[in-house]
């Protein structure tokens, strides 16, 4: 079974799934890593954002993997060391977007989490999802929040990660964020028609997990 949860930056998509996908004891698999990593590798071999032809090359030459450990977390592999930790810093987040609007980066990164999705049952969570990488999925949610709060749960991330970064500046981030994933030629951020919407602004985290699980009955 595969149950997708799109949505825009700061929804709660990673807290959401990586628990939901913990209760019914499936793979979780966040597909917004993958592209961080690649990323964070652009980044450490000094490659210009703007250099198409290289940034494609490196995607299809590099090698990532995610795996879930028992306590529920999520280890990011790149080129086989882990990266789990790096790829959250505010550097990785202000040129993510820019990578992963790429066409030729997404065929890559499609491919490979089609296959990953399908080592079993998966929670999968990322902005095209339902749309693009597994349209047939058997459950599809969109979460959603104000832009207010979503900027609050990205600055209370970041700082609780201890990145000092202030909140003014983290709402320019998310907001470009948002125009680029939501107006990018291939793979646009939507709301598929058959996606279930949550607005999670006046949620707590365990309210919009039961809120998924309504709709996922044990199979």
């Amino acid at each position: 079974m595969i149950i997708a949860i799109d949505g825009p930056a700061g929804a709660g998509k990673s807290t959401i799934a990586k628990l939901v996908a913990k209760k019914l004891g499936f793979l979780y698999i966040d597909t917004g890593a993958m592209y961080r990593a690649l990323t964070l590798k652009i980044i450490n071999q000094h490659i210009d954002s703007n250099n198409v032809p290289v940034i494609i090359t490196t995607a299809r030459v590099t090698a990532l993997d995610l795996v879930n450990n028992p306590d529920g977390s999520l280890q990011v592999f790149l080129d086989g060391s882990d990266v789990s930790a790096q790829i959250r810093g505010p550097k990785v987040t202000r040129f993510v977007s820019d990578i992963a609007k790429i066409p030729e980066v997404r065929e890559v990164m499609v491919t490979l989490q089609r296959s990953l999705g399908k080592r079993g049952n998966s929670v999968l969570e990322g902005r095209d999802i339902g749309s693009v990488v597994f349209p047939d999925a058997q459950k599809k949610f969109y979460l959603d929040a104000e832009f207010s709060k979503r900027t609050q749960r990205r600055w209370e991330e970041l700082k609780s990660s201890g990145q000092s970064v202030s909140l003014d500046d983290v709402a320019v981030d998310l907001r470009n964020r948002d125009t680029i994933d939501s107006t990018r030629k291939v793979a646009p951020l939507k709301k598929t028609d058959d996606a279930i919407v949550i607005d999670t602004t006046a949620m707590t985290i365990d309210e919009v997990v039961n809120a998924v699980l309504s709709h996922c009955p044990p199979s």
